[in-house]
């Protein structure tokens, strides 16, 4: 299927070595749905974490529809997100556990339905930071030495 990218995390990867990523459905409503088509979603300072058995996406902002109305929802509301039980119960014991954060990556759409890419993984620390740059640095001069 041809997936279009929506929003995108820019912390997420960041901030957090990803170990492994789940992709989940997320319950929207009508107006919801169509500030998204319009592109009007920031996945900036979300998190997502799990409160009795189901799985919630928080700080998610969508941007109310502009011919919306009364149907308007809050652009900052808890939203749910669709995953099974077999799936939410492996997510529940790796962040009791391995001490994982459960951080959402990108919002995209998957044919018609929009869905959220949630990664597993654990903070990095200051200094693994650093030493990312200086890969990513390193990288590019290389890069640029090579084209010259």
């Amino acid at each position: 299927m041809n997936n279009k990218l929506i929003a995108k995390n820019p912390n997420a990867r960041h901030n957090y070595d990803i170990k492994e990523t789940i992709e989940a459905g997320i319950v929207l409503t009508g107006t919801e749905i169509k500030s998204i088509r319009s592109g009007k979603a920031n996945l900036k300072d979300s998190y997502a974490n799990i409160k009795n058995n189901e799985v919630f996406i928080y700080g998610l902002h969508i941007s109310p529809y502009e011919f919306g109305n009364i149907n308007n929802k809050d652009p900052l509301r808890t939203r749910k997100l669709l995953l099974t039980k077999k799936e939410i119960l492996k997510i529940s014991n790796r962040i009791k556990q391995d001490g994982i954060s459960l951080v959402p990556i990108s919002l995209y759409f998957k044919g018609s339905f929009v869905k959220v890419e949630l990664g597993l993984g654990k903070g990095k620390k200051l200094y693994d930071k650093r030493e990312d740059i200086a890969k990513k640095d390193a990288e590019l001069r290389m890069k640029k030495a090579m084209m010259q």
